[in-house]
């Protein structure tokens, strides 16, 4: 049995590595996003020495295992690796990161939490134990597997992770009856939710919010334009205008809508010059709507694991309809409208308090004169 220093000292460093694989949140799809540190062990100094860290670089590759050898110059041998999730095995677009790890001399490897993928799961763990190659496993797992929650939901039930973001006043009204919104929280507030933008793979939002607003739901915090998620719009019948903010920019940060209209309509037509990506469910039963859990399952398809949903009142409502929310993050000013503001669900259909929708509040904050809390089903 180890030490409880020895399990101390693991847990430092894996928590260092969740660190590192938060850096890649947003940008690592369609993989998930790890962290890895490489430490080696002085016997002459008795002291550990950090010699290469790595964590998923955009699109999914390098992978962190790969970056920290390559930092470490492979000068590895008998070092111990700290990986947030288990290193992959199989071939895809990169080489297996396993074949890396014993090649390069590591002699332990300490893994917080397996990999989903069937092609993987559990298959590295004994591989790595098959070379030779100390493994310890379970350190922090519970943490790396919340970091990672979009990609664990996209494997196992096949839809990412969804967050609403709302912005509210005291009495609980994201506008006032003419839609007037702007502004009701501060400007750190309006901050944090362009660092959730840059947190999350993409920002959904309806078409009417695009046609009221205007919108460029592009991460404008300084220096970070580059990590502006994918732009989505549900949008059923192709209103959104041609002049938008999102279809103008959309060869610059990608804009996709999800409509009812047939792949062969012109107006889809015309929307795919501009450069913008749309998915007809034309097939679908209902033709009212266009229906999320097939919005849901398609963005999964595509590799996203993280959505952010920014819609208005009708939107929200849709999604918590349809149990779809999986955390909630509320910007709370110091304002109140009155009954005559819009709220931020519509008409839930709940008689009942019993079948009230419940959350669990997780962190409550300030943000300047603002409230911020952060909820989770």
């Amino acid at each position: 049995m180890r030490s409880q220093n020895k399990t101390d000292h693991d847990k430092r460093y894996m928590l260092a590595a969740l660190e590192l694989a938060k850096r890649g949140l947003g940008n690592a799809w369609p993989n998930p996003s790890v962290g890895c540190i490489l430490v080696k062990n002085f016997t002459k100094k008795n002291k550990s020495e950090v010699i290469g860290r790595g964590w998923t670089q955009p699109g999914g590759r390098p992978h962190a295992e790969i970056v920290a050898l390559k930092q470490a110059n492979y000068k590895t041998l008998n070092a111990i690796a700290f990986v947030t999730l288990e290193p992959c095995c199989h071939i895809g677009k990169t080489s297996p990161c396993i074949k890396e790890i014993i090649r390069s001399g590591i002699s332990k490897v300490v893994v917080a939490c397996r990999d989903p993928d069937p092609r993987v799961s559990g298959r590295a763990l004994l591989q790595l134990k098959n070379a030779g190659i100390e493994v310890v496993y379970g350190v922090c797992k519970k943490e790396a597997e919340k970091l990672n929650e979009g990609f664990f939901k996209k494997i196992k039930i096949g839809r990412p992770m969804v967050t609403v973001k709302v912005a509210t006043t005291i009495d609980g009204c994201i506008a006032t009856r003419s839609g007037d919104s702007k502004w009701i929280t501060g400007d750190l507030s309006r901050q944090q939710g362009h660092l959730l933008r840059a947190k999350h793979d993409a920002v959904l939002v309806g078409v009417g919010t695009v046609i009221k607003d205007d919108p460029s739901l592009t991460c404008r915090l300084p220096g970070m334009k580059k990590f502006s998620p994918i732009r989505i719009i549900i949008d059923t019948a192709l209103r959104t205008p041609l002049s938008s903010q999102l279809v103008r920019t959309s060869r610059s940060y990608p804009t996709w809508i999800f409509t009812n209209k047939i792949e062969t309509s012109s107006r889809v037509k015309i929307f795919r010059k501009n450069g913008v990506h749309v998915i007809s469910l034309a097939n679908q039963k209902t033709k009212n709507k266009v229906p999320l859990k097939t919005v849901m399952k398609k963005l999964a398809q595509e590799g996203i694991t993280r959505v952010l949903v920014e819609g208005g009142s009708k939107v929200i409502t849709s999604f918590m309809r349809e149990q779809l929310v999986d955390h909630l993050v509320l910007f709370r000013s110091t304002k109140i409208i009155g009954s005559n503001g819009l709220t931020v669900a519509g008409n839930l259909k709940i008689e009942r308090l019993l079948n009230a929708i419940s959350f669990n509040r997780t962190s409550i904050r300030e943000s300047g004169e603002d409230v911020v809390e952060s909820y989770e089903r």
